[in-house]
């Protein structure tokens, strides 16, 4: 998909609404933008509060992965109770 804009007064452009709807921007999104190979990148950012970045990173994120895949694969184990829960945890300690 290509279409053309204009820049218009104070190097300002607009994204046309098949580019929004296709990315999904709404108002209010980030953009990083960079210069690659005499092009102009954009990139849709979302920032995360500082104290939920930790749910973002490669480690957790693997993890999150993986009991995804267990649970698609049922390698789970479900209990009546929390009480019941801890204390297979402890039999199996």
């Amino acid at each position: 998909m290509a279409e053309l804009i204009q820049v218009r007064r104070k190097a300002q452009v607009t994204l046309p609404q098949s580019v929004r709807r296709a990315l999904k921007i709404e108002e209010g999104d980030f953009l990083e933008v960079r210069v690659k190979d005499g092009e102009i990148v954009l990139r849709v950012k979302k920032l995360v509060d500082k104290e939920q970045a930790w749910f973002w990173t490669e480690e957790w994120q693997k993890g999150e992965r993986k009991a995804d895949e267990d649970i698609k694969a049922g390698r789970v184990k479900r209990f009546k109770s929390a009480a019941a829960a801890v204390k297979y945890l402890e039999d199996k300690a």
